[in-house]
């Protein structure tokens, strides 16, 4: 059976007819980019993602140690050597900057069309494009916050691909409390700085595809206040670079160990000694004690893209399931089953598979909407022509990232759960697909900001962030699809999405609150259900949207197109009917805020 990525006429409605990809190409800056240029990049996404990165997934999922595996010898990691020929195509087709300058390597592409192309990528092959996805995390700080000399010896090297980046946090004693870290830098006389510390869990911390790599490192100048308020961020080489641009000596910094993981196993996941021989140099990058809010750049942009990993790894095991369900031939069908001789069918004329794949549906098709929409902010954002219209789009971005990053990896697991599940003992056997994207997808929900880490963001900053104004721009969008889905007569539909939006907004007053109050505890004991509460309501939009458009495209949709616009609007039928009343249900359970967790004496939870 041939293994499957997302829905190529899915992505295309998104792009085309429910944001209108095409229309930025009426501005200078995308001019290029117009529906047909646009099509033929997405189609050759998708040839590389499916011809060339996709078959490396199994090859790449094994054990530490095996052959094709992850290998660390005499300090040198080398990855799967299926991984060298993808990565050679995916640097020379300039996939890993697509949204950015061309000055610098990329391809200035907008960010909605790369959304669409990153999740085929993505969905072929998660934790191969960790590599490129972090090396353009460690650009992009590069490109904000270095200086011109910065730029101009690492940016472009990076965004092609030629040198690969990292993300430099997580010390063994400071994981979530970044502020705990140890790793110390001492001030040189010519200006560098000497770094001394050891990082763990560091993705892509080391590979035999790049000919360097650079690491942003948070450290604590000698010195500096405790806590997060002293933290600086540097610019540490594996190998020094001469100032004309050449590789010079290795620097101090040694791979001393690769981890065993539960899932994506083609990702070389460090343990990096800097500094163990006293010989680390590294650059200050920005000023003295701001690394942390220079690290947040790369840790948002990382967050999105891990959300874009759970659409990855939703889509992927959806069309797989779909594909087996069609042709997995076993049992009658219900009508038939008093027949003395039925006929077997395929599975997915039974009933109960047909909810799992409902169900599964409706969760990749509102986090294709949702991340979906935060490229398209981006875009909007991109060309804004007032500062208002700037804040407003941004502000969005800001509120949306942790339910995104948060409610689309989660729901990665669940839909990959369903995806084993339709599979029945095969789903579970290794020879098949599906029980490799259950095991990867876990880890979305724990780095990059654990998911709990995302409802305390959520529910301690971006709610009442500039006034609540990101929030009553969101609730104003969401009016706008209420408004669209009565006009395509589909009342049952915006009436129940009105109930729920009123209900969240409730919620959001309440939790606000409760968060000032006494009860501040109670408050985040609910906070991960608030979130869940607001990304249940995001799906709903999206599909509700979703539906609306596709319910007026059918008035004069061609016989070939009439399908998939009729699935739109009983997808959205299916969530508001069967998923929705639940999620009402949690709403419900966050205004009790519960004083339980707090309550619960710590001897309790467990007896020796």
């Amino acid at each position: 059976m041939a293994l499957e990525l997302a829905d190529p006429r899915d992505q295309e409605f998104l792009l085309f007819e429910v944001f209108d990809a095409a229309s930025v190409a009426s501005s200078e800056k995308f001019a290029a980019f117009n529906e047909k240029t646009s099509k033929m990049l997405l189609k050759e996404a998708r040839n590389l993602a499916v011809k060339e990165i996709l078959p490396t997934n199994k090859l790449a999922d094994v054990e530490n140690g095996h052959p094709d595996g992850i290998k660390l010898e005499n300090g040198k990691v080398s990855v799967p050597p299926s991984y060298k020929e993808p990565y050679k195509k995916y640097i020379e087709g300039g996939w890993l900057a697509m949204s950015d300058e061309e000055e610098w390597g990329g391809q200035g592409m907008p960010h909605l069309l790369a959304m669409a192309c990153g999740e085929l990528f993505t969905g072929a092959n998660c934790a191969f494009l960790m590599y490129p996805g972090l090396t353009h995390g460690a650009g992009n700080i590069i490109k904000e916050f270095g200086t011109d000399k910065q730029k101009a010896t690492y940016l472009k090297n990076v965004f092609t691909g030629k040198w690969g980046g990292t993300m430099c946090l997580t010390e063994a004693n400071a994981g979530s409390d970044v502020g705990a870290l140890e790793t110390v830098a001492k001030l040189n006389d010519d200006g560098t700085y000497s770094i001394s510390g050891n990082k763990i869990f560091i993705s892509g911390g080391d590979s035999d595809l790049v000919e360097n790599i650079v690491h942003p490192v948070l450290a604590r100048i000698e010195g500096a206040p405790a806590g997060t308020k002293g933290i600086s961020l540097f610019l540490v080489p594996k190998i020094r670079v001469n100032e004309d641009g050449s590789l010079g000596e290795p620097n101090d910094v040694e791979t001393v160990g690769i981890e065993e993981k539960m899932g994506i196993h083609g990702n070389a996941t460090c343990s990096l000694a800097f500094g163990s021989k006293g010989n680390c140099i590294g650059e200050l990058i920005g000023e003295p004690n701001k690394g942390m809010k220079y690290m947040f750049l790369m840790m948002n942009e990382a967050r999105q893209g891990v959300a874009l990993q759970g659409l990855g790894f939703q889509s992927a095991s959806y069309a797989n399931a779909v594909n087996y369900a069609k042709e997995r031939i076993q049992g009658p069908n219900l009508l038939e089953a008093f027949n003395p001789d039925p006929v077997k069918v395929p599975i997915i004329q039974h009933p109960d598979v047909r909810r799992q794949l409902l169900l599964m549906k409706s969760y990749v098709d509102g986090c294709r909407f949702l991340n979906y929409y935060l490229a398209r902010c981006f875009d909007l954002a991109t060309l804004a022509e007032t500062p208002e219209e700037k804040d407003k789009w941004m502000g969005l971005i800001e509120l949306l990232t942790p339910i995104a990053k948060a409610y689309s990896t989660d729901k990665a697991v669940e839909v990959a759960s369903s995806g084993v599940q339709i599979y029945g003992g095969y789903g579970f056997i290794e020879e098949y697909p599906q029980a490799q994207h259950y095991r990867d997808a876990k880890i979305t929900c724990i780095y990059e900001g654990t998911n709990g880490i995302q409802s305390m963001d959520l529910l301690g900053r971006k709610l009442g962030m500039k006034k609540g104004k990101p929030l009553m721009d969101l609730m104003g969008e969401v009016m706008a699809t209420i408004e669209k889905a009565k006009n395509a007569g589909l009342t049952d539909i915006a009436d129940k999405l009105q109930a729920a939006l009123n209900k969240v907004g409730d919620c959001a007053m309440h939790m606000g609150k409760t968060a000032m109050s006494e009860k501040i505890m109670d408050a985040f004991g609910t906070a991960t259900i608030f979130l869940e509460i607001c990304g249940d309501l995001c799906m709903a939009w999206g599909l509700a949207e979703r539906a609306a458009i596709a319910q007026q495209k059918l008035e004069s949709a061609k016989k070939k197109d009439a399908p998939f616009y009729e699935g739109q609007v009983t997808t959205a039928k299916f969530f508001f009917d069967m998923l929705l009343p639940t999620a009402m249900g949690r709403m419900d359970s966050v205004k009790n805020t519960s004083a339980a967790v707090m309550a619960m004496p710590e001897a309790a939870f467990a007896s020796k």
